[in-house]
């Protein structure tokens, strides 16, 4: 019972931080890059041009939930049901969005923090906000959709950064928007110059969502190690072990000073959970001796899976060795 109770509020979690990563990501779009005639990259800037060119009478929100169709599926098959059902879900709360959010946001709200600061400003505004809302969406196993699906594809299979992937992608959808006629919402044709700058905003766009995607996904996987000395070494691994599900590692040892002998407790935990755990140290035993560190990477059970390389790699790294032997 309570492993469900456990399990419910984890998924209730992981959806509550979705949502907000996809509101931040359609906001992005509503508030400082549709108004201002922007292009980006991923099915959201192929969606964006389709309604430049219509003039507005297909909505961001149609085109993009279509394409993410067949998107969709391919993600279920590489990433498992598990990342098809938050996308799915993540799809449909930014679809919604999109098509129903103009009418929500006042047009006071995007007239002073978008259109009078000018495009620069809000590519960078906008970038930010958007790439915040994709790298808190990927962080919960979820995707915005879209070109995010293939960058996490290949990053299971290559180990190739998100942000990366997507920057490469976004940099031919954002080229082609310079051959389809965009009008703007007044109904007028956007000059061919002014679609020339359009492009050069939108790679800006790209560079900034991509930095602030790989960023927030950084932020949210970081670890840390603990070494706690402590008399009461037994409760405290108990209880690290029953409330944080955390493997702990007892080190046997002998203080130089006291020449008496000591237990040390190791335990690996993400950054998010280092404030909580430090407090349940303390209230076991406030004079137990704690170093924190920071650790680059961690593979196994509850963090990061161990990316191999391709075979392509391996063979290439069995010639070099064979080579330098002769």
């Amino acid at each position: 019972m309570a492993a469900t109770k456990k399990s419910f509020f984890v998924g209730l979690k992981e959806y509550g931080l979705i949502t907000l990563g996809v509101l931040c990501y359609a906001l992005a779009w509503i508030i400082f890059l549709l108004p201002n005639n922007l292009v980006g990259g991923g099915v959201t800037g192929v969606s964006s041009i389709i309604q430049y060119a219509s003039g507005g009478l297909i909505k961001v929100g149609y085109s993009y939930f279509a394409i993410n169709l067949v998107l969709l599926v391919i993600g279920m098959l590489t990433l498992g049901k598990a990342f098809g059902a938050k996308t799915v879900y993540a799809v449909l709360v930014a679809s919604a969005a999109f098509n129903f959010g103009d009418s929500l946001v006042p047009q006071a709200v995007i007239q002073s923090l978008a259109l009078d600061n000018g495009k620069l400003m809000c590519v960078i505004m906008g970038g930010m906000l958007a790439g915040f809302g994709i790298g808190l969406t990927m962080s919960q196993g979820g995707s915005t959709g879209g070109t995010d699906i293939v960058a996490l594809v290949l990053n299971k299979r290559r180990g190739i950064s998100p942000g990366r992937m997507i920057l490469w992608l976004d940099i031919v959808i954002i080229a082609s928007s310079i051959a389809v006629p965009s009008y703007r919402p007044d109904g007028s044709l956007v000059p061919f110059v002014d679609k020339v700058m359009v492009v050069v905003y939108g790679y800006i766009l790209t560079a900034v969502v991509s930095i602030t995607v790989d960023g927030t996904i950084a932020g949210s996987r970081q670890s840390v190690q603990l070494f706690i000395t402590s008399k009461n070494y037994e409760q405290i691994a108990d209880t690290i072990a029953g409330q944080f599900h955390r493997g702990v590692t007892v080190l046997s040892g002998q203080g130089w000073f006291s020449k008496e002998d000591a237990h040390v407790l190791m335990v690996l935990t993400r950054k998010v959970d280092l404030n909580p755990l430090l407090r349940c140290i303390k209230s076991i035993d406030s004079n137990a001796f704690v170093s924190v560190s920071t650790v680059t990477g961690v593979y196994g059970k509850g963090f990061e899976a161990i990316k191999t390389p391709p075979e392509g790699g391996k063979r290439g790294g069995k010639k070099g060795s064979k080579n330098l032997k002769s």
